[in-house]
């Protein structure tokens, strides 16, 4: 055996502290966003039966919520919210006393310090389910981004500190940055979901935004999961027109679509951990098939190792305290 040569590897993993010592990849309380569904109305506080954990809030509650996320060092928040009224165009989503609208006044009131970024898009507020607007059964683009660009400048005026659109229009990070700079928003950035796949993953959001789709799917206008070059395509564009950060969702099953963005654009990158993602863990870690801690704090760094510098995730408080102790 004296003669045997190799490299020793496990020399530099022999001790908790030696593993701490060379770690490369690390995650902190300041990388998570959480994201908070405000709904109308007093007294809610609905759990949603496929994300165990999650609530939908209304105002009254949303400070409880803050007050805990601001406990935890959580510094981000992304409001969705969930309308009492709909109709084909989606104008409670630009409407200026809209519940997101409402959400973030009180939020930037109360806690002015926490970043606070606004989902943009029209799904939650269209009687049909789609990101934009229908005619003759398709989704009309070019008419879309109006509204989108409507939406943006009312959540800007309410103080929303991030526009983050999801709604995968051409043109849509083009049409926000150009809205917002007129509008005299010129210093809002524009997180924009850049690449977003038709993913089986987004079930139980659905659940807790009230945002199925009326007929049809969402194959029309986002991403075929099979297709790895047209994610650069797509975040090629939307950096082009002017995105200050870009989304990838989700975030799991695209970890290689989330490297391959991060070594070709230097603007800040965010994986979206997605309810599926969520609730399949939350599951198993019921059933104790599991450990939820390991596993959570496991998936979370994976994302960070893939490139993510933020995580949009329905885990942060749950990571936050595991990385709190």
């Amino acid at each position: 055996m004296k003669d045997l040569q190799f490299k020793r590897h496990r020399r530099l993993r022999r001790t908790d502290s030696m593993r701490a010592l060379v770690r490369e990849t690390h995650l902190r309380t300041e990388d998570l966003i959480y994201p908070i569904f405000v709904v109308e109305g007093e007294g809610v506080k609905n759990p949603v039966a496929s994300m165990p954990g999650v609530h939908q809030v209304s105002l009254d509650h949303l400070n409880e919520e803050m007050d805990e996320l601001v406990g935890l060092d959580i510094k981000s928040v992304i409001v969705f919210g969930v309308p009492a009224e709909k109709d084909d165009v989606g104008s409670q989503a630009y409407h200026e006393e809209g519940i997101v609208q409402r959400a973030i006044r009180q939020i930037k009131e109360s806690f002015p310090s926490l970043t606070v970024i606004a989902d943009t898009c029209l799904c939650q507020y269209t009687d049909h389910g789609h990101c934009g607007i229908v005619r003759d059964g398709d989704i009309a683009n070019d008419e879309s981004l109006t509204y989108i660009t409507k939406t943006a400048i009312t959540q800007a005026e309410a103080g929303a500190d991030i526009i983050a659109p999801s709604n995968m229009m051409d043109g849509f990070v083009a049409a926000i940055r150009q809205g917002l700079d007129e509008a005299g928003f010129s210093h809002i950035p524009v997180m924009s979901y850049a690449v977003k796949y038709a993913s089986s993953f987004y079930g139980p959001f659905r659940d807790a935004a009230h945002s199925s789709p009326q007929f049809g799917d969402r194959r029309a206008y986002q991403m075929d999961p099979a297709n790895r070059l047209e994610a650069l395509r797509e975040a090629e564009s939307d950096v082009e027109e002017g995105a200050d950060f870009l989304i990838v969702k989700p975030a799991l099953a695209y970890l290689d679509i989330m490297r391959e963005v991060k070594d070709r654009y230097n603007l800040p990158l965010v994986a979206y951990n997605v309810s599926g993602e969520y609730s399949m863990i939350k599951a198993a870690a019921q059933n104790g098939w599991v450990n939820e801690e390991e596993m959570v704090l496991e998936k979370l760094t994976s994302m960070k190792r893939a490139g993510a510098d933020l995580i949009i995730t329905y885990f942060a408080k749950d990571a936050a305290r595991y990385l709190n102790q």
